[in-house]
């Protein structure tokens, strides 16, 4: 399995991102997938992550309700869609997918990809 996450850049703050992740590999809609932020001088936090088949979402608190996190199994992408965009957003975001009969959203992810930058400017 592999990840490879882009679309970050640099956005004002109240504008709106959209992350894309690509998996390479087998049976993609076998995967919970999550997206993770590591803000500078910050431990890698959970953001974001979705079921399998879409049909289960979770958040952290900070981004509910302005971050929402899709996939498109036919494309084997999962999709960070991110708007009103704050300052303290800015950080590297990577995606990451698990395998297994049951899906962990905060933890438990087998793969990772390379990190994508997001700079939010106030």
């Amino acid at each position: 399995v592999q990840l490879q996450a882009y679309g970050g850049g640099l956005v004002q703050a109240g504008g709106s991102l959209r992350l894309s992740c690509a998996f390479s590999g087998r049976s993609f809609s076998t995967y919970g997938m999550g997206w993770f932020r590591q803000a500078p001088g910050k431990e890698r936090e959970f953001t974001a992550g979705i079921s399998w088949g879409g049909g289960s979402t979770s958040y952290a608190d900070s981004v509910k309700g302005r971050f929402a996190v899709s996939r498109d199994n036919a494309k084997n992408t999962v999709y960070l869609q991110m708007n009103s965009l704050k300052p303290e957003d800015t950080a590297v975001y990577y995606c990451a997918a698990q395998t297994g009969r049951r899906w962990y959203p905060t933890g438990g992810y087998e793969y990772w990809g390379q990190g994508t930058v997001v700079t939010v400017s106030s």
